[in-house]
């Protein structure tokens, strides 16, 4: 299984659960900065350079291909954002 985590907040929930140490995480540049990305002592972890804050449907599907050229076969869990009205 491969997370891939669209904000900060669904980055730290994934981060803090035991199974996570193991699985593939992946985020956007607005999950994660530069700079905290390369204190991290984590392998697992790889973060696109661009955000997925206001990404459309194409740049998730292209996201999602990326990961599976990585990870071939396995299943992909992706964050839901809700908006309140």
């Amino acid at each position: 299984m491969v997370y891939l985590a669209l904000t900060p907040q669904g980055l730290q929930e994934i981060l803090d659960t035991p199974e996570a140490v193991q699985m593939p995480v992946w985020c956007g540049a607005n999950a994660l900065s530069e700079a905290d990305f390369a204190k991290l002592e984590r392998s697992n972890i790889t973060r696109f350079i661009y955000s997925f804050e206001n990404a459309d449907k194409a740049t998730i599907q292209s996201a999602l291909s990326t990961i599976e050229d990585h990870h071939p076969g396995e299943r992909i869990w992706v964050e839901s954002v809700v908006f309140d009205d």
